[in-house]
């Protein structure tokens, strides 16, 4: 039991496997078209819920062990690759901040697949919800238990792609697919800094390891402030803080059960957890921890303020999300980081509750919500900017998605005149030539094989389908004579002899 134990820290790459099998095991019914109808629901729903559980109850385990034998700390398990001075590692990094939140998470999780269960039933996307929150729970697993920021950031992007999967789940809805782009788009610019902060990190640490960050004092203030700056960055956007804010009132286009662990209870705090996470890092750069306050304020008065004036539930519930969460970084840049992380978990599991608790909450409250202040309806202004929450939607529409949809129509446009017309389309071939109307081609390289196809036809007609007695037979003919004639030298025993002498010679 006891070498179980000490061993136990290595198998906590299964906490984000197993959803991550979870998910492939899903999809690989749906390719082979067994995850049709009501009668497949239940596999598929027993499947995410025993992973997301394997992982609750493996934390839970490591839980215990860091009481009983002391926190197990950074685990290397292998090397991904290496390039130079500096490598790539499948580390974990295991400490109370890590296992607490991790445990979270993981509870939050298997409550929310649970509800989902149900919740989806008999839609036509089901299997689709879970293949990607199963991927959603894998990938946040891996932001909180990765031992370096390269593999945190590779959960990070994971959490991304299953956030525009689900905002975008109702694809066949032009408002979904354009939520979607939005907040893929606009949370570029988080993942802009994150990559630049890890390449700084390998350039002046050599190094992408959490702890080689926490002890980076070596490299100098200006270079420490320029990657608390890149990791501020993304977590500014992936907590939707000012100038980042919008993207998180669209996200709430996915189902409620998504919405609960992406936006109200999970992904939200992803930044601050980052944060929290390189608190060594940011005591170096003190103007980065007042930046941290000053947006946090600014950002906890606007989400206050458009709060005041919504009508629907999860509008109310997401502003009031923003407003804590910018508490939080507010906390961070005073240096209250254990007030951070106890509000984090307290707001987290409030806040899932109330989303999951959203489509019922008409039944439970019999009220209408309530009007805005009477000091608000009174001064048209901030009514006015309540409402059209400071044109800040209007303009990330015009900054940052505008341009991405012009600049992939014209890749489109690029494609379909250039493109399609050079290397050709499949289906909508031509005959070239009239006598063989079953030849289609298309595009350049189309027409070269058939232009090659014609002269090798035009060969084998002149060589070998001309009847008897055309080139190439009378070729074939003349060369099996030679062939007959070298046959019948080599089996007289005199040939054969001086074949037997010469191997000899050559031999000796």
């Amino acid at each position: 039991m006891m070498p179980l134990l000490v061993h136990l820290p290595d198998w906590v790459w299964l906490v984000p496997g197993l959803p991550l099998l979870a998910s492939l095991l899903i999809g690989l019914r749906v390719l082979l078209g067994r995850a049709a109808g009501d009668a497949a629901e239940p596999l598929t729903a027993g499947l995410s819920a025993v992973a997301a559980f394997g992982g609750l109850a493996l934390l839970i385990a490591l839980d215990v062990l860091a009481v009983l034998r002391g926190l197990p700390g950074h685990r290397v398990l292998a090397v991904w690759f290496g390039s130079g001075s500096w490598q790539g590692t499948f580390s974990f990094l295991l400490d109370g901040l890590s296992l607490t939140l991790a445990t979270l998470v993981a509870l939050i999780g298997w409550l929310v697949v649970r509800f989902s269960a149900n919740y989806v039933h008999r839609e036509a996307g089901f299997h689709r919800y879970f293949i990607v929150l199963n991927f959603f729970l894998a990938g946040i697993q891996l932001v909180l238990l990765a031992g370096n920021g390269l593999l945190a950031f590779v959960g990070w992007e994971m959490c991304g792609v299953a956030s525009f999967l689900l905002i975008g789940y109702a694809w066949q809805r032009p408002v979904a697919t354009g939520n979607a782009l939005f907040v893929f788009v606009t949370n570029r610019g988080g993942d802009a800094g994150f990559l630049l902060a890890l390449g700084f990190a390998a350039a002046w640490l050599g190094s992408f390891e959490w702890t080689a960050l926490a002890g980076s004092g070596q490299i100098g203030v200006v270079n420490a402030r320029l990657i608390a700056l890149g990791f501020a960055l993304a977590a500014l956007a992936k907590s939707a803080q000012l100038p980042f804010t919008p993207w998180i009132s669209r996200a709430l286009e996915g189902p409620t059960p998504s919405s609960a662990i992406f936006y109200g209870a999970v992904m939200v705090h992803a930044g601050v957890y980052l944060l929290l996470r390189l608190e060594p890092l940011l005591v170096q750069a003190p103007d980065v921890l007042a930046g941290l306050v000053v947006l946090g304020v600014l950002t906890a008065l606007y989400a206050w303020l458009c709060g005041l004036v919504q009508t629907d539930v999860k509008s109310a519930l997401i502003f009031a999300t923003v407003f804590q969460v910018a508490l939080m970084f507010i906390e961070i840049g005073l240096g209250w980081s254990t007030l951070a992380l106890a509000h984090l978990c307290l707001h987290a599991a409030w806040r899932a509750w109330q989303f999951l608790l959203a489509p019922s909450w008409l039944a439970v409250t019999r009220e209408r919500p309530g009007p805005p202040p009477a000091w608000l309806r009174r001064n048209q202004l901030l009514y006015t900017l309540a409402q059209q929450r400071l044109w800040l939607d209007k303009l990330a529409q015009t900054l940052f998605v505008n341009p991405t949809e012009s600049f992939a129509r014209d890749l489109r446009a690029l494609e379909e005149n250039f493109i399609d017309r050079a290397i050709g389309e499949p289906g909508r071939g031509k005959p070239i030539d009239p006598e063989r109307p079953l030849i289609l081609v298309d595009g350049l390289p189309g027409r070269a094989l058939a232009a090659a196809a014609g002269v090798l036809q035009q060969i084998e007609n002149r060589l070998l389908l001309r009847g008897r007695g055309g080139a190439a037979e009378k070729l074939l003919h003349q060369l099996g004579s030679y062939l007959r004639t070298l046959e019948n030298l080599l089996e007289q025993p005199r040939y054969l002899m001086m074949a037997v002498m010469a191997t000899f010679v050559v031999i000796l």
